[in-house]
């Protein structure tokens, strides 16, 4: 459980151990505001694009073989990742990672089943998954902020390599193979997929760049179109297909897909704009940022633990519903930061009416999405669930950073007569050869359309309510037999 566990913890934690870290990644390497997102989206899609086919491949080579597989990859992903020397090094460092925990992360969950006994140890087993899953964030959060602060932002990376190899070595010996099940790769659907959502997300992020009539960003779109048209072909005539299409038959299933796609895209905007935000315009210390967040975590926590309470009189829609609608108001009180914001003032309360939604979101989103599912099928729908998050996310990142570069071009042609006008020699020379704004221009431009990207995220949690109050049809009465079917879902 042990091994299990550390693995999961390392997946998870990446993606926020990172995110602390952005603004120094960016610093380093010369990333513009819109391509830095790819730090993130580079992991996420690779990572949420291949989970499923991940989880498919310990079945059929073994779970044990291939659960070492890809926590050595990861660690290797890392390892590059460390020593990346530009930006496009770094990137494919990361989709490595991706890789690496899409084949770990399922795997990892799946070995549970094989290696607990079918009653309270296997509960249990599951339990610590899940806490591990939970917590990991937090914990990625605050390790971030002191290896950033401490030693350099490269560690962020390089901490997952003596853990990748301390997990494998103890894997190949406290974990038994498992039987190998006879079935087919589905390489096609996964690359068509993968490669349709890394065209739609470059789109959206060259948009941001170049605008919407640059040749390339055309192209990326259209590539984007035949992709994601292919791929939809492909899973429809598959004998295995790495997304069960017929899953998206049942209304509640598919209106859940839907609202965690949505969720999804305001979550990972949130961290993404705010870390830059508290970092770059309240000066915070990377110690500090991580600090900042962790309220998130713990409100997430009690929201969850108020929901599974209160489920069994009330049903999941209505949490459904609130949990989205206490998203949205928090992210609409973050569209009033300025220059002149502060943390307890201006940030701390709408973070908590956002993770208080989270916290309601996540349990009854997992509960309807294994709801009437057979046994056979609940990894593949759990595995859905995970993927519509990780995609989600990376795409709505995307667009956000779209609405954000638009935004802040526009705040920087208001900026640059009001610097023009005021500043020193030395000012302009800087202005000439970088082409930003000095402060306090600059984070004029960046609260403007950080700003404008929390307005459309709130819009996205907005999307998602209305989904979940005229989709979503369940009464509290069915809620026995949907926890009958319940299975963790491992994110």
């Amino acid at each position: 459980m042990f091994v299990i566990a550390s693995c999961q913890l390392m997946v998870v934690l990446d993606i926020t151990i990172v995110n602390i870290a952005l603004p120094h990644i960016q610093t380093a390497l010369g990333f513009s505001t819109e391509s830095l997102s790819w730090v993130v989206s580079a992991y996420t899609l690779t990572f949420g694009g291949l989970l499923l086919l991940g989880g498919r491949t310990g079945d059929i080579l073994g779970r044990r073989r291939v659960f070492i597989t890809g926590v050595l990859v990861f660690g290797l992903a890392s390892l590059l990742g460390g020593f990346a020397q530009n930006a496009g090094q770094l990137l494919a460092a990361r989709a490595l990672q991706g890789v690496g925990g899409a084949v770990a992360s399922p795997t990892a969950l799946a070995l549970i089943t094989t290696t607990f006994r079918e009653g309270p140890a296997r509960n249990r087993a599951f339990g610590v998954f899940a806490a591990v899953s939970a917590g990991g964030g937090a914990i990625g959060l605050l390790a971030g902020g002191m290896l950033v602060e401490w030693l350099d932002w490269r560690w962020v990376l390089f901490v997952n390599v003596p853990i990748a190899l301390v997990i494998a070595l103890l894997a190949a010996r406290v974990i038994r193979e498992s039987e190998r099940h006879p079935g087919h790769f589905d390489f096609a659907g996964a690359l068509t997929g993968t490669l349709g959502m890394v065209s739609l997300v470059y789109g959206f992020i060259r948009a941001a760049q170049d605008g919407w009539r640059d040749p390339l960003t055309l192209t990326s779109f259209g590539t984007a179109v035949v992709l994601l048209g292919s791929f939809l072909l492909i899973e429809r005539r598959s004998r295995q297909p790495i997304t069960p299409l017929h899953m998206f038959a049942d209304r509640n299933r598919s209106g859940t897909y839907g609202i965690m796609l949505f969720l999804a895209c305001a979550i990972f905007g949130m961290f993404f704009f705010l870390t830059l935000f508290v970092q770059n315009v309240l000066d915070f210390s990377p110690i500090q940022a991580g600090l900042a967040f962790l309220p998130v975590s713990v409100v997430v926590a009690v929201g969850a633990g108020i929901t599974a309470h209160l489920l069994p009189k009330f049903g999941p829609k209505p949490f459904m519903v609130l949990g989205a609608l206490s998203a949205a108001t928090g992210l609409g009180w973050l569209t009033r930061t300025d220059i002149h914001s502060t943390y307890l003032g201006s940030v701390l309360g709408p973070i908590l009416f956002f993770a208080l939604g989270m916290g309601m979101q996540f349990v009854s989103l997992t509960l309807m999405a294994l709801s009437n599912v057979p046994d056979r099928e609940s990894g593949a729908a759990s595995g859905l669930l995970n993927t519509t998050q990780q995609v989600g996310g990376s795409l709505g990142l995307s667009i956000l950073v779209t609405v954000f570069g638009t935004a802040s071009r526009n705040e920087a042609e208001e900026q640059v007569p009001a610097f023009l006008a005021t500043a020193r020699p030395g000012q302009l020379l800087m202005f000439e050869r970088t082409n930003r704004l000095p402060d306090p221009w600059g984070d004029e431009v960046l609260t403007a359309g950080v700003s404008a990207a929390f307005v459309v995220a709130a819009l996205f949690t907005l999307v998602g309510a209305l989904i979940a109050l005229f989709a979503i049809q369940v009464r509290p009465a069915d809620l026995e037999r949907l926890q009958g079917n319940h299975v963790p879902a491992g994110r």
